[in-house]
């Protein structure tokens, strides 16, 4: 089958047209600046590496999906003939809450959930939405399909997804621990069983996604049973700009002291913390390595934190687990900063988790393999997320989930 998989952010739409029979991209690309004048539209074709860019007045999502939809089919840049040839359309979502814990073939009634979780996810799912309608509105007649980040993580059980808070606030207002880059660690189980010959449901994994954004991930007899991320992405690891784990009397504190409105300690937190606030040079894993070579002793510093958590989180989800049998590494950061692979794993030699670093080195660039000494696996898997959605899209329409 033949998918389109749409990423609809607030100013950009990144696309890939996946067949699902091979699992490989016919077409990448996205449209960046969205209604700001001058949007950028860039794609590669995979058949021969052709690229192209250009730069069109786009005002909207529609705009954009109508350009994306007529070079998909352009007879020098695109890899289809026609819109006959395209067969559904995945679409990412980022919060499902709790109604959506399986991918869903989009009606209305989709649509209206959707925007039901808007409040969960204010920074994302109206973005998503007007995807969806754009897509929706320029392609009626084929199924789209909405897959969603936090359902991966709608097995974990409540001990995992509930905080210490008053009861009431969960059944008001829905707080617990929904979880983010399902589809990312969702693809991270199927690749380290595929790479290590072993039954999914056999497997004892913990799943680092390791980007601008970074979450951990517990994974047990296929399934999710805990991960860092929370009721928002801003909980677990040290992430580009954002704080991660924080004792929540912090932020009160500097909100009396600073005088903070709320809009100002969210963007303290999402914005200006993380790996950019403890170095104050910048969020970019490549910059910061380099200033640490430089003998930048802050740079180094944020790095010495980053992992430090990493490596807890390992910790805990080994005794979660009852034991390991695969640490795998995903995402920009996790692909290709090897020197952070071998630094997150020290000390851990007692789980078992022994780092062979020639192995290791030779894993950047789009690379996937193992790096292990010892009898737990290390890995390196890379990014999955559009053929994941691509896969349960054409499940989905199939009949097969």
């Amino acid at each position: 089958m033949r998918v389109l998989v749409l990423n609809s952010g607030s100013s950009s739409v990144k696309y890939q047209v996946i067949n699902t029979d091979t699992e490989a991209p016919l077409l990448v690309g996205q449209v960046e600046r969205i209604g700001a004048g001058g949007a950028i539209l860039t794609q590669t074709r995979t058949s021969d590496d052709r690229r192209t860019r250009s730069s069109a007045e786009i005002l909207d999502h529609r705009d954009a999906v109508q350009a994306i939809l007529d070079l998909i089919w352009d007879p020098e840049e695109g890899a289809l003939a026609d819109a006959s040839e395209l067969e559904a359309v995945g679409h990412r979502v980022v919060h499902g809450g709790e109604a959506f814990t399986e991918p869903q073939v989009i009606d209305d009634a989709v649509e209206e959930g959707i925007r039901d979780c808007f409040d969960l996810a204010p920074l994302h799912n109206p973005h998503n939405l007007l995807g969806i309608r754009a897509a929706r509105d320029r392609l009626p007649g084929i199924p789209h399909v909405a897959v969603f980040d936090t359902s991966f993580h709608a097995s974990l059980p409540p001990e995992a997804y509930h905080y210490a808070l008053p009861y009431v606030l969960y059944r008001r207002h829905r707080i617990r621990r929904y979880g983010f880059h399902g589809t990312s660690h969702r693809y991270v189980l199927r690749r380290t069983a595929e790479l290590l010959e072993r039954d999914p449901a056999s497997l004892r994994i913990v799943s680092l996604h390791l980007g601008n954004g970074a979450s951990a991930c517990a994974i047990r007899n296929g399934r999710s049973v805990d991960t860092s991320m929370g009721f928002t992405p801003l909980e677990g690891l040290v992430m580009g700009t954002r704080s991660g784990d924080l004792d929540p009397a912090v932020i009160l504190h500097i909100m009396a002291r600073e005088e903070l409105s709320l809009s100002d300690a969210g963007s303290l937190l999402n914005k200006h913390s993380g790996l950019r606030g403890i170095s104050g040079i910048s969020g970019d894993m490549r910059d910061l390595l380099e200033e640490e070579a430089a003998g930048a002793e802050r740079a180094a510093l944020a790095l010495e934190i980053y992992t430090y958590r990493i490596r807890k989180y390992v910790g805990a989800y080994a005794a979660i687990l009852g034991g390991l049998d695969a640490v795998a590494f995903t995402g920009g950061v996790g692909e290709n900063a090897a020197g952070i692979r071998s630094r997150t794993l020290e000390g851990l030699g007692f789980l078992g988790l022994d780092v062979n670093d020639a192995h290791n080195g030779e894993l950047v660039g789009g690379r996937e393999g193992t790096f292990h000494s010892g009898p737990v696996a290390c890995l390196v898997i890379r990014n999955g997320e559009e053929l994941t959605i691509a896969r349960e899209t054409e499940e989905t329409v199939r009949g097969k989930r």
